[in-house]
């Protein structure tokens, strides 16, 4: 993996540059989902038949990934994807993505945020949740929910390679491990 992440940080910090007069934010979603399409197996075997032309990549790329905001590619994300493809770099997509979304986000002050929850969170129950986790985490915090049934109640959150655990699945597994020692 450590190749990957070498290759892509140059496309990274390059589209952070060209990005500083232009909103970083949107670009990044933008290279999110050329990244997301990227890591279809079925797309990278289309992309590396030889009869396939670098064109006809771009035009398949470019015409599946939509934006967050589901509208087409804006010229910077077009112009990386035409770069990646020349360069046969597009399993380095994914990772370009992540690499440059944490750019975008160190030069924000925020931070990417898992919370895992037994049952879905409404509007109020999520805007306290956050708030107590941005004081606990210190910083701002960019939230993504996913329902997660396995953990029984309560919430687990993970901010890079931080994870605060809450949940009732968790509690019994350290009654658990107490338990048994």
């Amino acid at each position: 993996m450590a190749e990957i992440a070498t290759i892509a940080r140059p496309y990274a910090e390059a589209l952070m540059k060209a990005s500083r007069n232009g909103d970083a934010a949107a670009l990044a979603g933008e290279i999110g989902a050329l990244g997301r399409v990227a890591a279809d197996a079925r797309l990278r075997s289309f992309a590396d038949n030889p009869k396939v032309t670098p064109e006809q990549v771009f035009e398949l790329l470019a015409s599946v990934a939509q934006t967050p905001a589901g509208g087409k590619l804006g010229d910077a994300a077009k112009n990386l994807l035409r770069t990646v493809i020349e360069n046969g770099r597009i399993a380095a997509l994914p990772e370009i993505a992540s690499q440059f979304q944490a750019l975008v986000d160190a030069q924000s002050g925020t931070s990417q945020a898992t919370i895992e929850s037994a049952f879905p969170l409404e509007g109020s129950q999520l805007a306290d949740l956050k708030a107590v986790m941005e004081r606990r985490f210190g910083r701002k915090l960019d939230t993504r929910v996913v329902v997660e049934p396995s953990l029984i109640g309560g919430v687990r959150v993970s901010v890079g390679d931080e994870v605060l655990d809450t949940s009732i699945r968790a509690r019994l597994e350290q009654m658990k491990a107490a338990l048994s020692a």
